[in-house]
């Protein structure tokens, strides 16, 4: 079966891409849990935090990087957002492809932090 995160990296399947450069894509979530909310994905398959070796450590600072240059782009920087990144299924991971959320445009609630 065929990633859906590796289909909407290649632009197999379409989304609401708002970055996509040095093997890192955003792109709009289908169903936001905020005003906005945003996923961004390694273009190579990782299937989770879990899975990041030694490897992919400039990659995993990439997305960091990409989140920021992204909330500037969406001009929610100054306000403030969150990122965050589940494992497994009992984190709420669904999709397995490692990504990060970018959640922001409202307050967020400090539960669970």
């Amino acid at each position: 079966m065929a990633c859906l995160f590796c289909q909407i990296a290649q632009g197999e399947i379409p989304a609401t891409v708002v970055y996509h450069g040095d093997g890192v894509t955003a792109f709009r979530d289908i169903a936001p849990q905020a005003p906005v909310h945003i996923l961004i994905i390694p273009d190579q398959h990782i299937g989770g935090v879990a899975d990041v070796g030694q490897d992919h450590e400039n990659l995993a600072g990439r997305l960091i990087r990409v989140a920021a240059e992204v909330a500037r782009q969406e001009g929610i920087a100054e306000r403030g957002y969150r990122l965050i990144i589940n494992q497994g299924r009992d984190a709420g991971q669904s999709v397995d492809h490692l990504h990060v959320h970018l959640l922001a445009g409202r307050t967020l609630p400090t539960t669970m932090v």
